[in-house]
């Protein structure tokens, strides 16, 4: 059956309204967070466009706990620190480094992890590495983050990010055996499109990941992206429900380990992360929408 353009616009405006959460995600085997661990689900400001100030008053009036970005530059940590104060926000960064030269690349990161860390965030989540360096200089990166983690007390986790450290399953359950301390950020949708599969062929290596998972980037990937159009479509609920499985056991498992607190960021991203119309570029869902959404389904699901 055809469907029309106005046909399609007026569905998304209802889905839009974030009243549609599919019951089929609220089984009684849902595990639940206890009342006295705090539930924070912190906004992106990926893709939003505005300034300190009202990203995070939109964060704020959109039912988010906090936000997690990328440290600020320097010329903007007063006015970071003065909006996320102003609205009540909790606040995690993102540091990573670019340089494609080991030693230079460990310097960058030595530096921005530094600076992140002096402005004493809930967490640091870590873009670590890049995908080519050999093991014996990953584990230097994850030596010094834990050496920082260990002198400040913030703790630091590293995403499973591609074009990172950890952009495969195998790669990360070999640096995860070897390395005791290393904590993830979970964003497992990188790991479906790397391995063009929803990872049933991988459990040990899934399995391994969750019991080390801290925080949980919740994107929804399919087989062949990072990122489905729009989870609220019927089309994919078996590919949305298996990433909930997911997160239901890395909730099971940081509620075994009585973590003092569980997070999300809900990191559905702008262009080209999500589609566009040809020629127009045209994002065909709204970004900030269909992260409200999942900010709901996250806190009506656990708490």
């Amino acid at each position: 059956m055809s469907v029309s353009r106005r046909d399609f616009i007026a569905k998304s405006t209802v889905l839009g309204s974030g009243a549609l959460l599919p019951s089929t995600l609220f089984s009684k085997d849902v595990p639940k967070i206890p009342s006295a661990v705090p539930l924070y689900v912190l906004a992106t400001n990926w893709g939003f466009k505005g300034n300190w100030d009202q990203f995070c008053n939109a964060a704020k009036h959109s039912g988010y706990d906090g936000v997690e970005v990328w440290a600020p530059p320097e010329n903007e940590k007063d006015a970071f620190l003065s909006a996320v104060r102003k609205y009540e926000l909790k606040f995690a960064f993102l540091a990573g480094a670019s340089e494609s030269n080991f030693s230079k690349h460990l310097a960058q990161f030595e530096q921005n992890l530094a600076y992140a860390a002096s402005m004493k965030p809930l967490f640091i989540n870590c873009h670590s590495g890049r995908d080519y360096f050999p093991m014996e200089e990953g584990k230097k990166i994850y030596a010094h983050t834990k050496e920082v983690a260990q002198k400040t007390g913030i703790p630091i986790y590293h995403e499973t990010h591609r074009s990172r450290l950890l952009f495969a399953a195998h790669i990360a359950r070999n640096y995860l055996e070897a390395v005791p301390s290393l904590e993830l950020t979970l964003d497992i949708s990188h790991w479906c499109n790397v391995h063009e599969s929803l990872l049933d062929d991988q459990p040990e290596a899934v399995a391994l990941a969750i019991e080390r998972t801290a925080h949980i980037h919740a994107r929804i990937g399919h087989q062949e992206g990072p990122q489905v159009n729009d989870p609220r479509a019927p089309e994919w609920s078996r590919v949305v429900e298996k990433h909930f499985a997911w997160w239901d056991a890395v909730v099971a498992a940081r509620t075994r380990k009585k973590a003092p607190f569980i997070t999300f960021t809900t990191e559905f991203g702008p262009a080209n992360y999500m589609p566009t119309l040809p020629y127009t570029k045209q994002e065909i869902g709204n970004q900030w929408e269909i992260n409200a959404y999942m900010k709901d389904l996250l806190q009506k699901r656990y708490k």
